[in-house]
């Protein structure tokens, strides 16, 4: 099985590329690029996302043809794709993070900054928090609800679709930390830096 970590130059993603490599164990190949043939012939794809939403989404499409082959990989093909933080985020439609800006518009909805209640609640959102889970989720398989993960971030990801949410975690209010949608996979908090819980996640998707 191939799995292509995607490289987009969206900040560092070596804690992704680590902790991929240790749950793999070398029985599955694992590749970091961008080359549009690797990421045709994969059998799934991680798409992961630091930094601004704006300036991911500008990353991404200033490579000839990228996008275009996540589409065709997730969209048409439905073949398994896990988006992390703002590689979740970047399944919307429209974000406002720096300045609206177009996503890949996969799964309808938004990207919108924290109510943080007037500064009551410090953003970014750093740190562990537990997790709800909302429905029975592939990647969530042997996760006990109400399970601690790590967040780094000062927006969410808002679908319009609420059957698509798996997991929610509180933090000034209902935050959306997790959706899946047949193939589309995407955490808000980093799976890579949430110990082992975040492994297994990795694990799940590894093994579908």
């Amino acid at each position: 099985m191939n799995v292509t970590i995607v490289d987009y130059q969206s900040g560092n993603i070596s804690s992704v590329i680590n902790s991929f490599t240790e749950v793999a164990k070398g029985k599955i190949s694992l590749e970091v690029t961008s080359d549009i043939k690797k990421i045709k012939s994969s059998d799934k794809i991680v798409l992961p996302g630091q930094g601004s939403f704006k300036s991911c989404v500008d990353s991404l499409k200033s490579i000839n043809g990228l996008a275009d082959s996540l589409k065709e990989f997730a969209i048409i093909k439905k073949k398994p794709l896990l988006g992390i933080c703002v590689g979740l985020q970047m399944f919307a439609d429209i974000g406002y993070e720096e300045a609206q800006t177009k996503g890949l518009g996969w799964i309808s909805g938004k990207v919108s900054k924290i109510d943080n209640q007037n500064g009551k609640f410090k953003l970014p959102h750093i740190g562990w928090n537990e997790i709800e889970l909302q429905k029975e989720s592939k990647i969530f398989k042997d996760i006990k609800n109400k399970s601690h993960m790590y967040f780094v971030h000062s927006y969410e990801f808002i679908p319009e679709d609420k059957s698509v949410i798996s997991a929610t975690t509180d933090y000034s209010s209902k935050i959306i930390c997790a959706v899946e949608k047949g193939n589309l996979f995407g955490t808000q908090f980093h799976p890579e830096k949430s110990d082992k819980n975040g492994l297994k996640i990795i694990d799940n998707f590894l093994r579908l």
